[in-house]
């Protein structure tokens, strides 16, 4: 009885979809997109992944949602001052590697909101690379005041 129970979970979970914030194409995996809720009435909002890349290099060049217009941001510190600078040739993926976007780094910047982001949902984002072409993901909106989306799958700390 027990080996049959065992099984049964095995298999249903083999059969589960992708975990939230997660998406594949080709040599690229997304993993831990997530975002933070917006006060209304905010004009932008702020998304966070992390890009595999299995294969050769490729550049995250853009991407689009309904919610919002999507740009590629970065953060760093220069001279003891924060600045931000939108990244208009786009972000490089190196082959074989990792790209993280992180709150005070590479970021995506939903620019011109159209509705507020609320904690809980799920908004489609549909991220453009250079030569993979395009992957759409669902980011995981996370309260106001989220640090850090990664590391969780499925809602499960790892």
């Amino acid at each position: 009885m027990l080996n049959k129970f065992a099984l049964a979970a095995l298999l249903t979970l083999a059969a589960a979809p992708a975990f939230a914030g997660e998406a594949e194409k080709g040599d690229l995996m997304i993993m831990d997109a997530w975002s933070r809720a917006t006060p209304k009435g905010a004009a932008v909002g702020g998304g966070y992944l992390t890009v595999h890349n299995q294969g050769a290099a490729d550049k995250l060049i853009g991407g689009s949602a309904d919610f919002a217009d999507v740009e590629i941001h970065e953060m760093k510190t220069a001279n003891g001052v924060m600045q931000m600078r939108e990244l208009k040739g786009g972000l490089d993926v190196p082959p074989h590697g990792v790209v993280k976007l992180s709150p005070g780094g590479y970021h995506l910047m939903f620019v011109n909101l159209k509705k507020p982001l609320v904690k809980g949902e799920k908004d489609k984002v549909t991220l453009t690379f250079e030569h993979a072409g395009q992957i759409t993901v669902d980011f995981d909106v996370k309260g106001v005041g989220a640090s850090e989306g990664a590391g969780q799958m499925g809602g499960m700390k790892m």
